[in-house]
């Protein structure tokens, strides 16, 4: 075969060589294809979920993350003293995943036995607890060993760590924060406590719970791009402070004055404290700023919820306690009576009733009434608190003897729909809206006109019209009546009452002021200036032809032009046993600084009708509070007061209030025209009058629209629009 040609070993060689040639650079072809395949999904990854994932990787290397508290914002007194802070403190955090990282063989290397022994040493921490934690939690980097350590108690510890050749590894301090109050039970129920985790619980503390609040911060530990361990810190935010509208010289005052009443009447008639509730406001009446609020039921702040260290129960007493039973103590004693609690005001609603009708113009400066004790309303004798009549009296001395009979007239000439109107244009059945948590309700105890009201026991009737002329059958809380009475001698400006004055930031820097909020003006300064001479005369005027006697007097602080009302209120059922008295008051007479109210729920004492126990409280406060606001006095002593001011006494000798009972003189035989009518009126007869009958109402009838009824004191937050008393 001429024409083929053969293959030698040489040529085999190559073309196997080849093919392998091929196969490798296939094979090699395939395998960068994969490379970029692989880099172009990772490039897709990064583009698309990059962020994501970065997030987990640096979760996952997160072991050492801390957390870094705010510090909660400080409360103020209007003068910068400090009544609740943010102390630091510290945790004791061991890490025992990493003090195993710096365990040795070599005692001289070793850390895990040096700290071990220095965590005994310094925080007195056991042994044998230790080395369980040490054995069971082995990769664990965070065990709370102590809590809320206090600077001067780690101090040691942290300079022991610093040292050199310091072997104390896997151990560290965790900064935390723990809220304390420096003057303990003092403005209890205005500042309120906190609870963990910053939860503002009554008062400031809750109802300014986000201001005071800030933001946490963290520490991040990661590792970089370079594979190098890295820090970064995100810091936290402090809260904002609250400066109060309290001024904690004058709650003092209050508080001490209320302290030393209950004590003084402890036990007087009864078992007990000196009344079952005695409670105060005071008032800059030209702002609706709070200078002061207190009542007896005041507690530790820094320890709320002890039973016996706060007096509620012995030690006996508190281990038979079940939980219900212990927190609804505990309620009681957090509730502030002063927002919370609601009562019938008596006569101290009086001066709002005579300023409607002179606004509305029904009456006139210098009208005359003829009291003969008692007006027939509806068929019923309603009665006045002197049964045998205060005879013909002026308009100026329907306040100063605390006429009901005087009141009802007034009333009705102003007629139920403008007295209704009235009333809620002096706020009294609406909430006020202060700024604090747990203000009662009283929109569903008042009584409204015919087409104004949203069901039928809600209808004002003549009754209605008559006892309400004089602060029964209706319900207030203490906010709702100084701040109506502040309108009636301010000038007639209604603001909205208010415990803070200003937020400021962790600096010190002011963030908001809060400024007065005027909501309404009821009546003129005209009108306004009436009732404050009407109400200086009810303390300091004279007896008058009929021998009447201004009913205030007992409150007088000597040297001092001040006016004030006295309020007694027949707590139902309306059986001539439990009353609650009070006294409102203001000073200086012709330009009000401040106003006072002082409520006495059923003083501890076998005639509990005299508002002389309210204005004893009233008299205690003003006469070290006028001297610390500048106001001083101005007027000469009285010479009923003479020899009070010359021996100095801290007490005054009790006087009983002519208002809440008759009068033992004999009224005069024969009759009397009637100012008002020109009728001739027989005045009743002191013989035929029995002044210990039931059935002789002196303040007023149970009406029969208020139902349900219950004493203040068992009142819930549930069934705060049911009448009382």
């Amino acid at each position: 075969m001429a024409g083929k040609r053969r293959r030698t070993p040489g040529s085999r060689k190559k073309r196997i060589t080849l093919k392998m040639k091929r196969k490798l650079a296939l094979l090699f072809t395939i395998i960068v294809l994969i490379l970029i395949g692989i880099f172009g999904w990772l490039v897709y990854i990064i583009r698309v979920s990059g962020e994501q994932y970065t997030r987990k990787v640096l979760a996952q290397q997160d072991t050492n993350s801390i957390l870094l508290p705010y510090r909660r914002g400080d409360i103020y007194d209007r003068n910068g003293t400090i009544l609740a802070t943010s102390e630091k403190v510290y945790n004791i955090i061991l890490d025992p995943a990493v003090l195993l990282e710096n365990q040795s063989d070599q005692p001289e290397k070793d850390c895990v036995e040096p700290t071990l022994q220095a965590l005994v040493d310094y925080f007195d921490q056991d042994r044998e607890e230790l080395n369980a934690i040490m054995a069971e939690k082995k990769t664990s980097h965070y065990v709370i060993l102590a809590r809320q350590l206090t600077k001067d108690e780690v101090s040691e510890f942290e300079e022991a760590m610093k040292e050199e050749g310091s072997r104390i590894a896997g151990v560290w301090l965790e900064d935390s924060y723990i809220r304390r109050y420096p003057y303990d039970h003092l403005a209890c129920n205005v500042i309120g406590y906190t609870v963990s985790g910053n939860v503002g619980q009554y008062g400031i503390e809750q109802e300014y719970s986000e201001v005071l609040n800030g933001e946490n911060g963290r520490s991040y530990n990661y590792l970089n791009e370079d594979l190098e361990q890295e820090k970064t810190v995100r810091a936290a935010t402090d809260g904002d402070s609250v400066m109060s509208t309290i001024d904690i010289t004058l709650q003092g005052i209050v508080e001490k004055a209320i302290a030393d009443f209950q004590e003084k009447y402890t036990d007087a008639f009864r078992e007990g404290d000196g009344s079952y509730t005695a409670a105060a406001v005071m008032m800059d009446p030209n702002t609706g700023e709070v200078l002061a609020m207190a009542s007896n039921r005041n507690y530790d702040l820094n320890n709320p919820y002890d039973v016996v260290a706060n007096g509620l129960f012995t030690e006996e007493e508190a281990e038979g306690l079940s939980e219900e039973e212990r927190l609804n103590a505990l309620n009681e004693l957090w509730r502030n009576f002063c927002i919370s609690d609601t009562y019938e005001p008596g006569s101290t609603a009086k001066p709002i009733t005579i300023a409607a009708a002179l606004e509305a113009g029904v009456i006139h400066d210098g009208d005359t009434f003829l009291c003969d004790g008692r007006q027939n309303i509806a068929g019923k004798d309603i009665w006045c608190s002197n049964k045998y009549g205060h005879k013909v009296i002026t308009l100026e001395g329907s306040l100063m003897f605390s006429c009901n009979d005087a009141l009802m007239q007034i009333a009705s000439k102003l007629g139920e729909s403008s007295f209704s109107r009235y009333q809620n244009m002096f706020n009294l059945g609406l909430r006020t809206n202060i700024d604090l948590p747990g203000e009662a309700r009283t929109d569903t105890l008042i009584y409204y006109t015919q087409e104004n009201a949203p069901n039928e026991r809600l209808v004002m009737r003549t009754t209605d019209l008559a006892t309400n002329s004089f602060g029964q059958n209706f319900n207030v809380t203490m906010i709702q009546m100084v701040s109506a009475f502040s309108a009636c001698i301010n000038g007639g400006y209604y603001y909205q009452p208010h415990v803070v004055k200003k937020v400021l930031d962790s600096g010190g820097g002011t963030v908001r002021t809060v400024e007065p909020v005027l909501l309404r003006t009821p009546i003129s300064s005209k009108t306004s200036s009436l009732i404050r001479k009407y109400l200086y005369n009810t303390m300091y005027g004279p007896e008058d032809a009929n021998g009447n006697h201004a009913t205030g007097r007992a409150a007088r602080v000597a040297g001092y032009a001040m006016g004030g009302k006295t309020g007694t209120a027949e707590m139902i059922p309306r059986d001539k046993t439990n009353y609650l008295v009070s006294f409102i008051g203001f000073a200086p007479a012709d330009h009000p600084e401040v106003v006072l109210y002082v409520v006495v729920d059923r003083p501890n004492a076998q005639k509990q009708s005299s508002s002389s126990f309210a204005m004893e409280i009233w008299k205690n406060i003003m006469k070290e509070a006028l001297p610390y606001l500048n106001i001083y006095p101005t007027e000469e002593v009285p010479a009923d007061m003479q020899e009070e001011v010359a021996a100095e006494q801290a007490e005054e000798t009790e006087e009983e209030s002519p208002e809440e009972e008759p009068e033992e003189e004999t009224a005069e035989e024969g009759t009397l025209v009637d100012p008002q009518t020109g009728e001739t009126v027989q005045m009743p007869d002191p013989q035929t009058i029995d002044p210990n009958d039931d059935s002789v109402m002196g303040d007023a009838p149970v009406n029969d629209n208020l139902v349900d009824v219950k004493p203040a004191d068992a009142i819930s937050d549930e069934e705060d629009n049911n009448p009382t008393e």
